[in-house]
């Protein structure tokens, strides 16, 4: 059986950190990860994923992140279900976070990053940073120096 999901999007509050009787870490903190299309008015939406993360990972999810934050997440998916106050049954469906990445330098504030959603692979480089960059002439490349 496959239970795997990976997440990219940005924090929507600070991560709340907890810990449990026993004194494990448990941050808890919800993704805004914007969808691949458009709806009708072409505006784009975003899916709001609640996800968990446990010991070491979520004190430091607590300690280095803020809300707005880029960060990615592989972890699975997960269902529990418990009684509220009421004794109504209340179903939850969030990401185990196995693993977590932090997308962006520390201390960075997410307006320093332009994240425009209908361009968000364009390139922050241009031309001339690039190294590679042949400005639009050929290379001339022998077929030995090809290691294949």
């Amino acid at each position: 059986m496959i239970n795997r999901v990976i997440l990219v999007g940005r924090l929507t509050r600070d991560p709340e950190l907890r810990y449990t009787s026993s004194g494990v870490a448990v941050a808890t903190f919800t993704l805004a990860v914007n969808r691949n299309f458009t709806n009708q008015q072409g505006e784009r939406q975003a899916d709001f994923i609640n996800c968990v993360v446990w010991r070491r990972p979520a004190e430091n999810v607590a300690n280095y992140l803020r809300k707005g934050s880029l960060m990615g997440v592989d972890g699975r998916l997960q269902t529990r279900s418990y009684e509220d106050q009421t004794g109504r049954r209340v179903f939850v469906t969030e990401v185990v976070a196995e693993s977590v990445q932090f997308l962006e330098p520390k201390n960075a504030n997410p307006s320093d990053f332009p994240f425009d959603q209908n361009h968000s692979n364009q390139s922050r480089t241009s031309l001339d940073d690039d190294p590679f960059g042949n400005d639009g002439q050929p290379i001339d490349i022998s077929d030995d120096d090809l290691p294949f």
